[in-house]
């Protein structure tokens, strides 16, 4: 029975060797080649990702912020693949250009990517990069980008978008207010940390020596510290200082005006009401200071008893401060800006 069912099974195995499709074995033959292929392909971009990072680590273990040219900004920036964010500062740090708003940015982006690079934090996902205008002007172009300095994100996959260009004009460019706008776009939050500075320590201990010498000289007679004329200057100028934006300034850290690239033209007004230039509020503080005074010499104009061409001569000088200041309104300088 064994013998005979032996035949009969190799027979059936032959028809359905015949009943198979003739092209079914080009297509299987194809389909392996393509899996092969896109087994490579995959293995060949996670090569050349590994090595991009690789040489992104290197870099940054040197410096960290490293320059960038035009291969380098197509071949790490926009070419895929990429798995990590990208700051870039677009500058033109190069003495023709005299932009010193450049170098005041340059400053605190250095301290924030010193404070990135040295944190316990620091991994392979966030680096920093400078592209300067005479080294990399193919890429201002490519980006049609006409102004500097400019911050911008390049994220891990896809094109960046509005909000990942840093708006400097309003917030300023303080190393804290980068690192807001970086954890914003990146989750990666940076903690700023600046290096010591004496200086206002030192001048701190200088007007604590210079006070203490002068009471000290002053030991027998010390009348003026009842002054009230000199304990109202005093007031006067912690008053125009903050209400000119003193404060605001050393929180966001504006520059102190601002050159148009195209024409040179310097604006030391902001355009917006949003932000304002370090010479702005020194002409606020000025204007203020002047209304003031005009103020003084009227009230000393009406209550003195002295002579009446003094009191005249005082009672002029108010008004043509007062005419002044309300010439030159905050509203007419930005309309000249």
């Amino acid at each position: 029975m064994g013998a005979r069912g032996a035949p009969s099974r190799r027979r059936q195995a032959g028809r359905r060797l015949r009943y198979l499709p003739t092209g079914s074995f080009p297509f299987l033959l194809l389909l392996l080649l393509l899996c092969i292929q896109l087994g490579g392909g995959q293995k060949k971009k996670e090569n050349l990702l590994a090595e991009k990072v690789e040489q992104l680590m290197e870099w940054s273990s040197r410096r960290s912020i490293f320059r960038m040219n035009g291969d380098k900004f197509r071949k790490f920036i926009k070419a895929p693949p990429r798995n990590y964010s990208m700051i870039v500062m677009f500058t033109a740090l190069q003495p023709q250009r005299q932009c010193s708003v450049c170098r005041q940015a340059n400053e605190e982006y250095q301290i924030l990517a010193n404070s990135w690079r040295y944190s316990s934090a620091f991994c392979n996902k966030l680096f920093f990069s400078m592209v300067d205008y005479d080294e990399g002007t193919d890429v201002f172009q490519q980006l049609n980008m006409n102004s500097a300095p400019t911050f911008m994100h390049f994220p891990p996959k896809g094109r960046p978008k509005r909000a990942d260009t840093f708006d400097l004009q309003r917030i300023g460019f303080a190393a804290e207010q980068l690192a807001k706008w970086i954890a914003d776009r990146t989750d990666v939050h940076i903690r700023v940390f600046r290096p010591p500075n004496y200086s206002g320590t030192i001048a701190l201990a200088l007007l604590v020596s210079l006070v203490g010498g002068l009471l000290y000289l002053r030991r027998n007679n010390l009348e003026f510290i009842y002054n009230k004329t000199g304990w109202a200057m005093v007031s006067l100028c912690i008053v125009f200082a903050m209400t000119s934006g003193q404060m605001w300034n050393h929180i966001r850290g504006p520059p102190y005006a601002h050159k148009n690239p195209h024409n040179g033209q310097v604006s030391y007004i902001h355009g917006s009401s949003q932000a304002q230039f370090v010479a702005e509020s020194h002409i606020i503080l000025v204007l203020n200071a002047a209304i003031t005074m005009g103020m003084v010499l009227l009230n000393e104009a009406a209550t003195s008893k002295g002579d009446v061409g003094k009191r005249r001569t005082l009672l002029c000088t108010s008004c043509c401060h007062h005419v002044k200041d309300m010439s030159a309104s905050p509203s007419n300088v930005t309309e000249v800006s």
